[in-house]
């Protein structure tokens, strides 16, 4: 390119560390320096709002348009995001054109009245912005106090000494990219405490039809990591997913496989629908979208009455 490649992300610790970790890769894949890249922070309104659960501001999306925008306006030629942050619809002319090699897709719980979930005292709180981290909180233990808990990962670390709540429970990637994976105190197996939607992944959204965006992004795909957000998201969006919706999805891909779990729960945890399936990796999205249509049918559209 004849001019620094622009790489928009949000400006979180986490968003850069990210954003860091995709001009390295670029880098390596195309033998270039460090300033061959700019990374352009954005502040979205998803980080501005602070006082409410995303599900009562407008969902996922909080933290994408404003670097959706600088994509349309070529402020910006790439968008690094988190994949479980990204709406299962993106807006004309935009695209996931790469995924980098997904983290560990597990959660972590940091306790400070007890080091695991099931040890905490009756009426303890945990603190959580995430439906499906809550509605799974509340399957294990109904007599917590789950209470809402926003902002990046040091706000949250903060609140958490600062007595907020007892415990609260955090992606285990983000704490590994930001180097803080030994405040964990409990890592969540994931079959007790599966994760969201694309949990783990860095994607990278561009302009359709760029196509030397296209061909410097391709040489980073992780076409694994890219089968199996394939699989998760159209489970998602089958089920109309979105901050609204306690959903959890898994997708393992080995050589040409592919194996699939979700689930669906309501946010007081006390029901659920979970569902598991397998076939070839080239055919992620059907398997994930006929879970999706299967979990719904299944559920009922009465499950579904007062998420939205």
């Amino acid at each position: 390119m004849q001019t620094a490649l622009k790489i928009g992300t949000r400006a979180s610790q986490l968003a850069l560390a990210q954003a860091h970790e995709a001009r390295a890769r670029l880098m390596a894949a195309h033998g270039l320096p460090e300033d061959a890249f700019e990374i352009v922070p954005l502040t979205t309104t998803g980080d501005r709002i602070q006082n409410r659960p995303l599900s009562e501001a407008g969902g996922k999306g909080l933290f994408t348009k404003e670097l959706e925008d600088a994509l349309y306006d070529r402020r910006i030629d790439i968008a690094v995001h988190s994949s479980k942050d990204m709406p299962t619809q993106l807006p004309h002319g935009l695209e996931l054109s790469a995924f980098l090699p997904r983290e560990d897709v597990r959660d972590a719980f940091i306790g400070k009245a007890a080091a695991r979930i099931m040890d905490l005292p009756r009426g303890a709180r945990v603190g959580s912005s995430s439906l499906r981290r809550q509605a799974l909180i509340r399957r294990m233990r109904p007599d917590l106090d789950v209470v809402m808990f926003r902002g990046n990962v040091q706000t949250r670390l903060r609140k958490l000494e600062e007595g907020v709540a007892d415990g609260t429970i955090l992606a285990l990637a983000g704490l590994r990219r930001l180097g803080l994976e030994h405040v964990a105190t409990d890592i969540m197996p994931v079959d007790l405490f599966p994760p969201a939607p694309g949990q783990g992944a860095i994607c990278i959204e561009s302009r359709v039809g760029d196509g030397e965006i296209a061909a410097m992004l391709a040489a980073i795909h992780d076409v694994p990591t890219g089968r199996a957000l394939a699989c998760e998201r159209a489970f998602l969006a089958a089920l109309d997913g979105s901050c609204r919706t306690p959903i959890a999805s898994h997708a393992i891909v080995e050589g040409e496989s592919l194996s699939f779990s979700g689930l669906i729960a309501r946010p007081d945890g006390t029901a659920e629908h979970a569902i598991a399936a397998t076939g070839a990796s080239v055919d992620a999205a059907r398997i994930g979208r006929e879970a999706g249509e299967e979990v719904r049918a299944r559920a009922g559209e009465n499950f579904f009455e007062g998420w939205s």
